[in-house]
């Protein structure tokens, strides 16, 4: 498997990996007592069940996707060209074909801007609505409030035994609970689903515990559980008090939703290659399987789009694979009566500079950070396709119609999937923090 890097050279491993383990030894068995604990609460009036988030960590450049600026001086406008879309008078770079086609379906905002031009506390901002309290470099990971993922995942549980929250391959650096706890941390999966054979770590069972030696395990314990204990009432007994939550991970490896989201080779193989036979295809397809099983947050990390250098280069082969994966999501999720119950959403921290620039020691020029101007695709949740909200200016320097915030796009999140973004909630210690400081949506989205 690819493991992106920033331009700081670290790559984002989350070291939070929620799994069954040995089901005697923590893991999904601590995530489940834990969540067991929690209070839970439901949503009502949500437009969207679920959300599917394709996290384009790096920093997407808006100019070579879907911001191109055709009649900016070479330097700015780069070297691809421009396609006219199935919206009159709205272009996409060259090789977004597909869902130039397709923009009916979906919808773009180009106008989000912040203050936050390195990753760390771009990926924040973006990712949970709350601007860093704190200077925050490039290479940090950063929790200073629940990200969106952990807020859907408590707020919007279902009654099954699928985790709320899943994350592939790996966790976005600030993808995390923060004071919610590690009930809410996402399960990351990180196996490759394109591989043969491919398995969910900790969910399958172990093959010498197949058949007959598994449920003998599984009865064993019932069996001692039910004996009277010494000083039970008295003491209570920490075996008795994690009965529920083991039955629950033993629930998780025979959970027909579980073993069905997961069991990708039952998909066709028409459809398999539609979503293109590579890693980041094949996560987004089961990311739609994971919304069938009742999952309401899943993130896609896709890595790589820090481009500083060998922008065009690289871009050129990336695009149309990834252009096709995205669109395929889209019209899959239509085709089977999901789309309006299922939020997808394409983003990263920031956009890129306007001007190409070439790094110390490198040859082939790219562009840097630039937190003026972005663009995010949204679909899905009711969302009115072919809605384009907001613009920048004619060299893509700033957002400078229809400005919108971090916050803005997230309260747009929380409402379609029917969570109040003016919610307060409450740190361990009994602190109020609101959920979104400005719980405005965008309105044209709503």
């Amino acid at each position: 498997m690819t493991v992106f890097k920033n331009c700081e050279g670290i790559t984002r491993r989350d070291s939070l990996r929620l799994g069954l383990g040995t089901l005697l030894g923590g893991g999904l068995v601590d995530a489940l007592r834990a969540r067991g604990m929690a209070a839970q609460s439901s949503a009502t009036g949500a437009a969207a069940k679920a959300c599917i988030l394709i996290w384009m960590d790096g920093g997407p450049t808006h100019f070579e996707t879907f911001d191109p600026k055709p009649t900016a001086p070479a330097e700015i406008r780069g070297e691809f060209g421009a396609i006219s879309t199935k919206v009159p008078g709205v272009h996409f770079s060259e090789h977004m074909t597909r869902l130039a086609a397709n923009l009916d379906r979906f919808a773009m905002v180009r106008s989000i801007r912040h203050n936050q031009g390195n990753h760390g506390a771009g990926n924040h901002y973006m990712m949970t609505g709350a601007p860093p309290r704190i200077p925050v470099g490039c290479g940090a990971f950063v929790s200073f409030h629940p990200s969106l993922g952990s807020v859907a995942a408590k707020e919007l549980q279902r009654d099954n035994a699928l985790p709320g929250y899943f994350s592939m391959p790996q966790m976005s650096r600030s993808g995390g609970p923060n004071f919610l706890g590690a009930r809410y941390a996402p399960f990351v999966v990180g196996n490759d689903p394109n591989r043969p054979n491919f398995q969910v770590r900790d969910v399958s069972v172990p093959k010498d515990l197949l058949g007959d030696r598994f449920q003998r395990r599984a009865d064993l314990r019932s069996l001692v559980d039910t004996m009277k204990r010494i000083n039970d009432e008295a003491a209570g007994d920490p075996v008795t008090a994690l009965d529920s939550y083991y039955r629950q991970g033993f629930d998780l490896i025979h959970s027909k939703e579980a073993q069905a989201a997961f069991d990708i080779e039952r998909e066709d193989a028409k459809t398999r290659e539609a979503y293109g036979r590579n890693a980041f295809g094949q996560r987004c397809l089961l990311a739609r399987r994971l919304v069938e099983a009742g999952v309401p947050f899943i993130t896609v990390y896709d890595g790589g789009w820090d481009s500083h250098a060998n922008l065009f280069g690289s871009l050129a082969k990336r695009l149309p694979q990834w252009d096709s994966t995205v669109s395929t999501l889209i019209t899959d999720l239509e085709d089977r009566g999901m789309l309006d119950s299922t939020l997808v959403i394409a983003l990263g921290e920031f956009g890129r500079t306007p001007k190409i620039s070439t790094l110390a020691g490198q040859t082939k020029a790219g562009r840097d950070h630039w937190a003026n101007a972005m663009s995010v695709l949204m679909a899905g949740g009711k969302i009115p396709g072919g809605t384009v909200v907001g613009s920048t200016d004619r060299t893509g320097h700033s957002a400078v119609e229809r400005v919108l915030s971090p916050e803005n796009f997230v309260s747009t999140v929380y409402s379609k999937l029917g969570i109040d973004p003016d919610k307060i909630l409450y740190t361990p210690q009994g602190r109020p923090t609101h959920l979104v400081s400005d719980p405005r949506p965008i309105r044209e989205l709503v």
